[in-house]
């Protein structure tokens, strides 16, 4: 947005806060309308999107608009499966508000900065890892391949653009296979590509949350890549139309503000957001909890300088898989909007920027009990084994069981994890390479199925 127009905003923005609408919107007396485009399953859009949607915390901040003498509002809320789609109508100016991972936010960027209706700002984070396990690679459960070397010459599902296809890219790199000649991409969509993963046409699908955690958690699959293993931030953000700010600032700040009320609810009740965006998405809530429960996704709308330095390496990208026009990220990614946002609450934005912790409540390493609404927090791998072992013995159900990888730090199913024995003490990890690396560093770890460190933990 030039700068003028940037500035014309922002004083619109400092100004509805004190009248609550927009003074041309009230004079016309006209229903204002904006279009939102989310994607109901990626759980790391759903403070933008899904929870945002199923609690109406935009349409209350708007009504509240309204009631103040404003003009009627008018949400229209369209869900896709990626991102790409949601960019096409942006380019098309039908949609206003989107949200979207890292490497389509890239495209957005990148797509619609040639029309000046068309053009988009990123002006707030959804979710982020510092790490990059938002992302992952799977394989049929029965697959040999042990790594990503083992997939040279066969054929791997991605939606070409996505944040799961970027980390493929990423990650093949890595691992000395060229992205583009070393494997046959698939360009699906992410349940087309989970069915071809299920009937054997490909020999592996890379995706981006919730779908990984999804198939495993099915039996469909079994984890063969972490994305943590890059150790490059993955986020997914919220990007406007600068000519829809400049013409309904209040519309877009409303929006900033609620996707606020929607990070605070998550943060504080996160298994009940899960069972909301479970309702929303038709996904298991307990898919849903490992990814925005405690050590899952960090919920926060800041734009921090890690996520905008790894956006800026995140370029080259581009080249690799079209024809796009360069994208300056520093300049795209904007945060006054969502300063303004922080500041009319009177929080602190650059403390907000400058912390790192995940507030969502809770332990990340927990279980949780058939026919309760809370779970249980274990201090380490070991103790959760003993709480497991203590309700198996009790004859209580185990709804889910969840653990933080020792090397990587992601939080997983309990009872897909690969386990070490090491002494007394159980380790727990996403990956067999992970489990790999761990023992060649402690020759006397010894690997266990689950059943086993359940039942062979002491007391």
């Amino acid at each position: 947005m030039p700068a003028l127009k940037r500035l014309a905003a922002l004083a619109a923005v400092a100004a509805l806060a004190l009248t609550g609408c927009s003074l041309q919107d009230a004079a016309d007396g006209g229903t204002v309308r904006v279009v939102i485009g989310y994607q109901s399953k990626t759980i790391n859009t759903v403070t933008a999107g899904t929870l945002l949607r199923a609690q109406g915390y935009l349409e209350q901040r708007l009504q509240r608009i309204t009631a103040d003498g404003g003009p009627a509002y008018q949400v229209e809320w369209q869900d896709y499966d990626t991102g790409a789609p949601i960019t096409a109508q942006m380019v098309a100016e039908k949609i206003d508000i989107g949200s979207m991972g890292d490497y389509p936010l890239l495209i957005n960027g990148s797509r619609t900065q040639a029309n000046e209706r068309a053009r988009t700002e990123f002006i707030s984070v959804t979710g982020y890892n510092p790490k990059g396990a938002l992302n992952m690679v799977v394989v049929p459960p029965d697959s040999p391949a042990t790594g990503l070397p083992d997939l040279a010459g066969k054929k791997v599902s991605a939606s070409v653009g996505s944040a799961g296809h970027g980390t493929l890219v990423q990650a093949l790199t890595r691992a000395g296979i060229d992205p583009v000649t070393g494997v046959e991409v698939l360009n699906q969509q992410p349940q087309v590509g989970a069915s071809a993963l299920e009937s054997g046409q490909v020999s592996a699908l890379s995706q981006f949350v919730a779908w990984p955690g999804l198939l495993v958690y099915q039996d469909k699959a079994k984890l063969l890549y972490d994305g943590a293993e890059l150790d490059v931030p993955t986020f997914h953000g919220v990007v406007a139309r600068e000519s829809y700010t400049a013409e309904h600032p209040e519309v877009v700040d409303a929006f900033l503000q609620a996707q606020l009320d929607a990070t605070e609810f998550l943060w504080r009740e996160p298994l009940e957001a899960a069972r909301i965006v479970a309702e929303g998405s038709d996904l298991p809530q307990e898919v849903v909890y490992l990814y925005n429960g405690p050590g899952g996704t960090s919920f926060d709308t800041t734009l921090k300088p890690s996520l905008l330095t790894a956006f800026g390496d995140d370029v080259q990208y581009l080249k690799s898989i079209g024809d796009f026009a360069d994208l300056d990220t520093g300049a795209f990614a904007d945060d006054r909007l969502i300063r303004a946002a922080y500041a009319a609450r009177g929080l602190d934005y650059d403390a907000a920027l400058a912390d790192g912790t995940n507030h969502t409540a809770g332990s990340g390493t927990e279980l949780w009990l058939d026919g309760q609404d809370t779970t249980r927090p274990a201090g380490n791998p070991t103790e959760l084994l003993r709480a497991v072992k203590a309700a198996r013995a009790q004859g209580t159900a185990i709804r889910a069981a969840y653990v933080v990888d020792s090397e990587l730090g992601t939080r997983w199913f309990a009872d897909k994890a690969i386990w070490l024995r090491d002494g007394d003490n159980y380790l727990a990890f996403t990956t067999q390479a992970a489990a790999q690396r761990h023992q060649r560093a402690h020759p006397g770890a010894r690997p266990v199925s689950y059943d086993q460190a359940v039942t062979g933990v002491r007391p």
